[in-house]
């Protein structure tokens, strides 16, 4: 069995310690450093979080008709292989982005590539950046988004700008929310605001970003949910406080 939210193993919270020791994950066995364990000890490597997901992820985007990314981040986010926190939401932010984009404006074939190369690079982005390194995951995905898109390089020179621009907008409008931290939350606003910004700066609007919002089904499973301070806690929902 595993658990939806907390440790994978057992279902207890996580504990998160600015120290990092060795440790063993308990799915697949590898040795890792690492400052995060459950109250019971068990540890889960990145890898083995989102092992299934980042396939489903790309599979479901590599089909998918859909122009709205929220639409179709909530439809990712509705499979039981997508966990309510994880990192495989580094990689579902910005296929989210990238299938809207290329069912918009880009052919099937560089929606295929483009989804690849964004997993690749995604992958890479550990669980806990947004606490640890100060750059939410769900920002960088956007990024990612942002690079792919625009073919950024280390030596290219408007799209480089173009993209660390993004990843500097959706980061600071994260971080006027605060924590903690809140996957679907981050995630969601992202695709918001990284939408903004690439029709202010590229004159493509992905879908109405300044009215849509998607209704949050997850803040009874969610033990930090900030609610009222959470742009998707609906005032309707006040009585479940």
């Amino acid at each position: 069995m595993r658990y939806y939210q907390g440790c994978m193993i057992c279902g207890e919270d996580l504990v998160y310690s600015e120290k990092y020791s060795e440790c063993e994950c308990s799915i697949c066995g590898k040795p890792f450093n690492s400052n995060v364990r459950c109250q019971k000890g068990h540890y889960v490597c990145d890898s083995c979080h989102s092992a299934d997901a980042l396939d489903i992820i790309e599979n479901y985007c590599v089909g998918c008709v859909e122009s709205d990314p929220l639409e179709i981040s909530i439809k990712l986010m509705d499979d039981p292989h997508i966990y309510l926190h994880g990192p495989e939401h580094h990689y579902l932010i910005p296929a989210a982005l990238i299938t809207a984009y290329c069912n918009q404006f880009e052919t099937q074939n560089q929606k295929i590539e483009k989804l690849k190369i964004a997993k690749e690079r995604a992958s890479i982005v550990p669980g806990g950046f947004c606490g640890f390194y100060g750059s939410c995951g769900a920002g960088i995905g956007a990024g990612i988004f942002a690079s792919v898109i625009s073919e950024a390089t280390p030596l290219t020179t408007d799209s480089w700008g173009f993209a660390n621009k993004m990843t500097g907008f959706v980061l600071t409008e994260l971080g006027e929310i605060g924590g903690p931290r809140c996957c679907k939350r981050n995630g969601w606003y992202s695709i918001i605001k990284a939408s903004e910004f690439l029709d202010r700066e590229m004159n493509k609007k992905l879908f109405d970003y300044e009215n849509e919002r998607p209704v949050c089904t997850y803040k009874n499973k969610n033990k930090e949910c900030i609610k009222i301070n959470c742009p998707f806690f609906l005032i309707k929902d006040l009585k479940m406080l």
